[in-house]
């Protein structure tokens, strides 16, 4: 069962996709790799007993961190500008 804090994951997700840029993985790619992690850690610890219901929170899971992970550059690269 989703519990509150498996939510805690796409903090870690963020960090995966950013070791990842910073590994050079091309920008493009940066939303899937989130979506692919988001997925593989619902169905392998969240649900590892309910593929489906495993994606679905994947999916959910994987485009909040990317989501945060967007919305926070953004914020910085504005914050950025206006100094």
């Amino acid at each position: 069962m989703f519990e509150v804090y498996d939510v805690a994951l796409i903090a870690v997700i963020v960090g995966l996709v950013e070791v990842l840029k910073k590994a050079g993985l091309p920008k493009r790619f940066l939303p899937l790799a989130s979506l692919f992690f988001g997925i593989a850690t619902s169905v392998f610890y969240i649900y590892p007993t309910d593929l489906k219901g495993g994606i679905i929170v994947g999916i959910m899971i994987g485009l909040s961190a990317s989501g945060l992970y967007s919305s926070t550059k953004n914020t910085i690269e504005k914050q950025g500008r206006s100094e």
